[in-house]
């Protein structure tokens, strides 16, 4: 589909934009209490440029977690945002609030297409009048809504298919007849798959929009020989959409809502365009108003424009965590969850999460340490700490003990083993 005019504006437009936009976006920060804080004596009218705001400092999950810990039952949001409610500290109300693993909370506030991802829809084909089947998750996370706005204000029609219930799922494809799928590309192998034994044909289903999880070219063009176009959008729960595949598929363009800069990781310090950093984004949203958030993804920047003549930066795509933070179908996995789990059961010593197996076939196996495992230990042992991690992440988790010693002391805890094609 064709961009649209902010999508195709000069580079020179575009920073005089982010001058504009910039001041404001400190103004909000400095409004709210864990923002102030960090940015004291700053002056909004002196950030006007990439280079000034790289001299903020970068705002890290774990930093969110940590000052939402330390205000449980004050404030949800941990002093970041401008919306609550009124037993919360707030300035405006929240149209909803959504809880990520950790757990993390997230605001979001009124207004159409909040996450902006309509652009990312139109880039993968939607447009008004599709109906679409939307199998992010509406429970706890912001997946499903992010979709979900971006789709009704292009004008289209939602089918809110939610997780699991494959059977259900594809009896509403086969009655409903769905234009686009949105969700993550595994669950979607999975419904072609098992809707290719039971011999049903989805013959109006021609394009996705994908994310949530790694999107590898060999489950692209296996998606493409079953007659979908799948693309990728990148979006988090903290600031929306941040880039999006297009037609030409050489990386993703970066959002107009939003600023991008790839840093080097542990630091604020912005790297060369070509060189592997972590993700930092800007949003423009007073509501949440978290300057130079690091995703902890690790990514690069792309020479050129798109062909398309969508002139904003490029990116590469999600190319792994910067962190330990694992992403597992759709579920970011935190080594503060490990450690969860190993206070809930003392008699393990350390244990380091494993993640394994390919697209739509992730495995985790917790290896635990534990006395006593010479001797032979109930297996009643490993399914309470299984069941444990289920409490924790969401996930289901196999469990492997071992003896005292067994793991290395390097401090890893969590260990993403997948290779991405």
């Amino acid at each position: 589909m064709q961009p649209d005019p902010l999508e195709t504006r000069s580079a020179a437009e575009r920073e005089q934009a982010l001058a504009s936009a910039l001041p404001a976006q400190v103004r909000a920060a400095l409004a709210v209490p864990a923002m102030a804080e960090r940015l004291a004596g700053v002056v909004p009218a002196e950030i006007t440029t990439r280079a000034a705001l790289a001299r903020l400092p970068v705002t890290r999950k774990h930093e969110l977690l940590d000052l939402q810990n330390a205000q449980r039952g004050a404030d949800a949001f941990g002093g970041f945002s401008a919306l609550g409610w009124t037993t919360q500290r707030a300035l405006r109300p929240a149209r909803r609030v959504y809880q990520s693993p950790g757990p993390i909370y997230e605001p979001e506030g009124a207004g159409a297409d909040y996450w902006r991802c309509a652009r990312a829809l139109r880039a993968a084909g939607f447009s008004a009048g599709d109906l679409v089947h939307n199998s992010f998750s509406y429970h706890l996370t912001p997946g499903a809504w992010i979709m979900e706005g971006g789709a009704h204000a292009l004008g289209c029609t939602v089918f809110p298919g939610g997780v699991g219930n494959t059977e259900l799922q594809l009896q509403a494809m086969e009655h409903l007849r769905p234009d686009g799928y949105t969700g993550t590309p595994s669950f979607l192998r999975i419904l072609l798959e098992k809707a290719a034994e039971t011999g049903l044909a989805l013959p109006s289903l021609k394009k996705a929009l994908l994310s949530g999880e790694a999107f590898p070219p060999s489950l692209r063009d296996w998606l493409q020989e079953r007659g979908v176009a799948g693309y990728q959008a990148y979006a988090t729960a903290d600031v929306g959409l941040i880039a999006y595949e297009t037609s030409v598929r050489e990386g993703l363009v970066v959002d107009e809502g939003v600023l991008v800069e790839i840093v080097r990781p542990g630091t604020g310090d912005v790297l060369p365009d070509g060189e592997v950093g972590e993700v930092v984004v800007t949003a423009f949203n007073p509501d949440y108003p978290l300057l130079r958030f690091g995703t902890g993804d690790l990514s690069a920047v792309l020479p050129g424009a798109c062909a398309t003549g969508r002139s904003n930066t490029r990116i590469k795509g999600w190319m792994g965590r910067a962190d330990q933070t694992a992403k597992v179908r759709g579920m970011f996995v935190h080594p503060s969850q490990v450690a969860e789990v190993l206070r809930r059961h003392p008699e393990l010593r350390r244990a380091r999460l494993v993640v394994e197996g390919e697209m739509a076939n992730d495995r985790m196996t917790l290896q635990a340490e534990a006395a006593g495992v010479a001797e032979g230990l109930p297996a009643a042992m490993a399914d309470a700490v299984a069941g444990s991690v289920r409490d924790v992440t969401k996930l289901r988790c196999d469990v492997q003990l071992l003896p005292p010693g067994s793991l290395p002391n390097d401090g890893k805890v969590i260990e993403d083993r997948r290779k991405y094609e």
